[in-house]
């Protein structure tokens, strides 16, 4: 598959023969090593399937463990199973504000279920108390990270 990225990327581009005579289709999405790339002017990744991992590792600790287990290991177990799900790749993605908190959202989601709250507050009091950090921290280390090897390349 083929995808256009950059200012460009509106224009009909001519058909691509890879070398076993094979048409290689252009598509407006595509998934690479994890990571869902969009057809558009900017290099940008799609979050849509990290949520809904993040949401199906999420619901199925829920499912299996229901009310038994304790909230520090229910929490426990989100940020060690579900938050990598959620973050995989997205360093390498240039990733802006308003993605950054439907990522912090989706996980605030789950508080509240795990809570049994809809107060943001709360949400916000249990996550300072269970020293939990949303993606957008998390993301934000992991960028530095990553700029700091890329760097010493």
């Amino acid at each position: 598959m083929l995808l256009t990225y950059g200012p460009r990327c509106d224009i009909a581009c001519e058909a691509v023969t890879s070398s076993c005579n094979r048409r290689l289709p252009w598509v407006s999405n595509m998934r690479y090593l994890g990571v869902h790339f969009v057809k558009s002017r900017t290099l940008k990744c799609s979050l849509d399937a990290a949520k809904r991992g993040f949401y199906h590792a999420a619901n199925s600790i829920f499912g299996k463990i229901g009310r038994i287990a304790s909230e520090e290991v229910m929490l426990q177990l989100i940020k060690s199973k579900c938050v990598p799900v959620l973050v995989y790749g997205l360093e390498a993605c240039a990733v802006n504000k308003s993605q950054m908190a439907s990522l912090d959202f989706v996980v605030n989601r789950s508080f509240t279920k795990l809570f049994n709250t809809n107060n943001i507050d709360t949400v916000k009091a249990c996550q300072e108390f269970f020293l939990f950090e949303l993606p957008s921290v998390e993301l934000a280390k992991r960028v530095v990270n990553f700029e700091s090897k890329v760097n010493t390349v």
